[in-house]
């Protein structure tokens, strides 16, 4: 997953706290409402902040405050589509790279404690999914019971003006899902995720220097309603997000090495991946600095599990 959406740059830091002031102290609610969108828009308008930072803890430890601050302007202006965006996509990724990539690491101490942690995970991705689904009712409303009611022909509504919340709600969803395989009410969303993933595909394909194909990498593996290889599909999927990436994220690469060559059980691919992700420059690309050392995290930890998660070969003939 690519940045960490939260307002960034001097005059911005400036708007928030002058109109969080207002927000918290001013009882007049127009003058509330004003100054609830003058810092939505500008949330809206600033791309990412903390996404070329070079330290991710201090990431970790920034990014609750700032969601918990969006809340409570969404609790002024529930329908301000930046707040909902900046929203989802947020919880999304906060929720990605800080609390299910503890699980993961933590299970093999205590499986307890990483359950706990894919627990939290879930509940913030559907948090994130739903205000995605909220900022695409603001275009499209009812849109959260027509794509229940038929996934494909809710989701063909969308233009591509709504792609970044296609993408961003799909990936909650997804993810959400993927941390709660016993949970059949979630798994019987599948059919909304693929519409909605597919929607922005076909709408935008190069969003974000190749966000979707990135994730659909690891989605297409598990996909069942299409025909074919699915190891074919995640090879063109991978193959489209490193040119529209330029070769410079490591998040393809980490995914293809996790999601295809463990089940493929292809150890020399997985290593090759992984060594090429933690060669990649963190700094050559600074808008992708924070995404690459997160994955560049996840691909250390896979590195130290690869005897774990390839079979040992077979000892040869011994005459």
């Amino acid at each position: 997953m690519n940045g960490i959406l939260i307002p960034r740059g001097r005059a911005l830091a400036g708007v928030l706290l002058a109109v969080t002031g207002l927000v918290l102290f001013t009882p007049g609610c127009s003058i509330r409402r004003m100054a609830v969108k003058k810092l939505g828009d500008a949330l809206a308008q600033s791309g990412t902040t903390f996404s070329s930072d070079d330290d991710p803890e201090l990431v970790r430890d920034a990014l609750p405050f700032a969601l918990k601050l969006m809340e409570s302007l969404l609790a002024e202006s529930p329908k301000h589509p930046g707040l909902l965006y900046a929203t989802a996509s947020g919880f999304t990724q906060y929720a990605y790279a800080f609390v299910q990539q503890d699980a993961d690491e933590r299970e093999e101490e205590s499986f307890a404690a990483a359950e706990a942690l894919r627990v939290r995970a879930r509940r913030l991705y559907l948090r994130a999914r739903n205000y995605g689904l909220r900022g695409l009712e603001t275009a499209h409303g009812d849109f959260e019971k027509s794509l229940r009611a038929n996934p494909k022909q809710a989701a063909s509504l969308a233009q591509k003006p709504d792609v970044p919340l296609l993408f961003w709600t799909a990936a909650a969803w997804g993810a959400a899902i993927s941390v709660s395989k016993d949970n059949p009410d979630l798994i019987a969303d599948v059919p909304i995720v693929e519409a909605l993933i597919d929607r922005a595909l076909a709408l935008n394909e190069a969003y974000d220097g190749g966000a979707i194909h990135a994730f659909l990498i690891t989605y297409e593996m598990g996909r069942r309603s299409t025909a074919g290889d699915p190891v074919a599909r995640a090879r063109k999927h991978f193959d489209r997000a490193m040119e529209l990436g330029r070769n410079t994220s490591a998040s393809p690469l980490v995914s293809y090495a996790e999601a295809v060559c463990i089940q493929k059980q292809d150890r020399a691919g997985f290593e090759t991946l992984l060594k090429q992700a933690l060669a990649i420059d963190a700094d050559a690309a600074p808008e992708k600095r924070l995404a690459n050392l997160i994955a560049q995290r996840r691909a250390r930890w896979l590195l130290q599990r690869t005897d774990d998660l390839f079979a040992a070969p077979e000892p040869a003939n011994q005459k």
